[in-house]
């Protein structure tokens, strides 16, 4: 089904970023998504953050692969450069295009299908490059696109909307990040979007890899009683191990006296954490992974942003790739000749 395009009807004056944009700016096509399906509210999210990050639409990248969740970034910022790729490649593809422009910001949009089945594989080379995006798995535990089969990220017992339940254990999306090295780490749900965007916001201030699951239910075939993914469910079980603040360029955070645990990052802004365990450090890999497996309970669903790591180098660092974009570079000095390349030969004798 084609999108259709939005209508702009300013009923009243709206507030303005300061590029002199409103949120409208940042919209896209009308959704054509099941009617309360978690991945709108996410959708609004993203659309909130770009906005009062007053990230110029231009300057976005969005991507996806196959799925209902790949069907999202024509849903915001339809000003922005897009692709929509394969089933599990769309981490593949958004590596290409940040190693040719770096300048630009990242957004993939995958599900736990997408992202934990036939694209784990490349889920994890990514991780390992600290590829600087952010990269959004709405999960739903649930093949919605193809009426409802279990996915990777299945609970056991869950059962399906016929009753069956699930025997195989699920992955998840939070312990594979931390596990393989991910420099930025969180879950959140699309039912809370005041929880959500400042972890959003800080996924995309974030220089690396950030990995954010979202547990987005499915209304049509995972939101009945027995699922572990429906609103219900999730609503009701939700722990939320932070409650921080995003601070802007230019705002300081105040000391750490009440026990918050500050983190500087590379743009300049901070995350303050408050209301974590006396013994929790999320700049600390492991503890973090131990945290989750102390806390692992099938009655509780923990969101917050667990580790961030801002010294760790990105791809670009990795690679020690000029900072020039190399979309920006002259034809003439990407491809200077035969006798250049007899020159750099030489070099190898």
């Amino acid at each position: 089904m084609a999108s259709i395009t939005k209508p702009l009807i300013p009923l009243v004056e709206l507030e303005r970023n300061e590029l002199g944009l409103t949120v409208r700016d940042y919209e896209g096509a009308m959704s054509t998504l099941c009617a309360g399906c978690g991945h709108d509210s996410v959708t609004a999210t993203i659309v909130r953050a770009v906005f009062e990050l007053a990230i110029p639409p231009h300057m976005i990248s969005k991507l996806s692969g196959i799925g209902c969740s790949s069907k999202t970034p024509a849903y915001f910022v339809r000003g922005a450069h897009g692709f929509n790729s394969v089933h599990g490649r769309m981490v593949a593809i958004a590596t290409g295009a940040n190693a040719a422009n770096r300048k630009l910001h990242y957004i993939g949009v995958s599900g736990d299908g997408d992202s934990l089945s036939i694209g784990i594989g490349h889920l994890a080379h990514a991780i390992r490059r600290n590829v600087n995006m952010l990269y959004l798995i709405e999960n739903n535990g649930v093949y919605g696109l193809t009426k409802g089969q279990f996915s990777a990220s299945t609970d056991v017992n869950s059962t399906s909307k016929r009753g069956e339940p699930n025997l195989l254990p699920p992955i998840d999306p939070v312990m594979l990040g931390l596990s393989l090295g991910a420099t930025f780490v969180a879950r959140g749900f699309s039912g809370n979007k005041e929880h959500l965007l400042p972890l959003i916001k800080a996924g995309l201030e974030h220089t690396g890899f950030a990995l954010i699951d979202v547990i987005s239910p499915c209304v049509q075939f995972n939101d009945h009683e027995g699922s572990t993914k429906s609103y219900l469910f999730t609503r009701h079980h939700e722990v939320q191990v932070d409650d921080f603040t995003l601070f802007q360029d230019g705002i300081h955070a105040n000391g750490s006296d009440d026990g918050a645990v500050t983190v500087s990052m590379h743009s300049g802004a901070l995350l303050r954490f408050r209301s974590l365990p006396a013994d929790y450090d999320p700049t600390d890999r492991a503890s973090a992974i131990a945290y989750l497996e102390r806390h692992k309970a099938p009655d509780e669903v923990l969101t917050g942003l667990f580790y961030v790591n801002e010294a760790a180098p990105d791809l670009h660092e990795l690679n020690k790739t000029v900072t020039e974009p190399l979309v920006a570079v002259p034809f003439e000095r990407l491809c200077p000749g035969a006798s250049a390349l007899e020159e750099l030969q030489k070099s190898f004798v």
